[in-house]
């Protein structure tokens, strides 16, 4: 990914917090030359038996994933092998007429992070199940309600056989926040109020990356 200097990252918390907050990852790995490269969407979290601390380089980092096992893309991926995956934080379109100067441009402010790393795939059925239940711990903890799974081990047990889990150690990793830092210190705050008084959740979320900005 192409990182403009003024688009970096402030810190390594930046990258850590958008992955924990915006999951639902690409990945991408390439194919045969007649196919292209395969693509997934899929749910993606830190490892939990390898805490990180949000300042911590991701280089190093353990994450774990899954997906379905009848996905062309899960019999192509080999341990050993190189995976990327990229992670897609608030963005949203900037119209000029926030800018309140002329002449101007329109442009898109956005946020991602990609990683790539070393897939090792788990087959047996505990560690699939492990991978899973770590997944619904995360995300009940983070965007659920809290729900319980206890009841539902007997059914995780009976559908495991069709999950395909990995971990996943990152071994580079770049993030892009293109947040109007290439304007004037007037324009950005008039950006970032405009979007920050906006009824989309995408304006806003942009919005307050932005009022974190040095």
């Amino acid at each position: 990914m192409f990182v403009p200097s003024f688009y970096r990252e402030p810190s390594n918390s930046w990258m850590v917090d958008l992955i924990r907050g915006n999951p639902l990852a690409l990945a991408v790995a390439n194919g045969q030359p007649d196919e292209g490269p395969f693509a997934t969407h899929l749910p993606v979290i830190f490892d939990p038996d390898h805490p990180l601390d949000r300042d911590d380089d991701l280089t190093g980092a353990t994450l774990l994933g899954h997906m379905n096992r009848a996905n062309p893309h899960w019999g192509s991926l080999e341990t050993g092998g190189v995976l990327l995956l990229t992670f897609t934080g608030p963005h949203s379109y900037v119209s000029p007429t926030v800018y309140e100067v002329t002449p101007a441009a329109p442009t898109w402010n956005f946020t991602a992070v990609h990683v790539r790393g070393v897939v090792e795939k788990l087959d047996s059925t505990d560690e699939t199940l492990a991978v899973v239940q770590s997944t619904v711990r995360a995300f009940e903890g983070e965007f659920g309600n809290g729900w319980d799974m206890t009841d539902s081990l007997g059914y995780f047990r009976k559908i495991a056989p069709g999950v395909g889990a990995f971990r996943f150690t990152v071994t580079g990793a770049e993030g892009m926040f293109k947040l109007s830092q290439e304007q004037p210190g007037e324009v950005r705050d008039r950006v970032r109020d405009s979007f920050g008084q906006s009824g989309c959740v995408h304006k806003r979320g942009t919005a307050g990356l932005m009022s974190r900005l040095p």
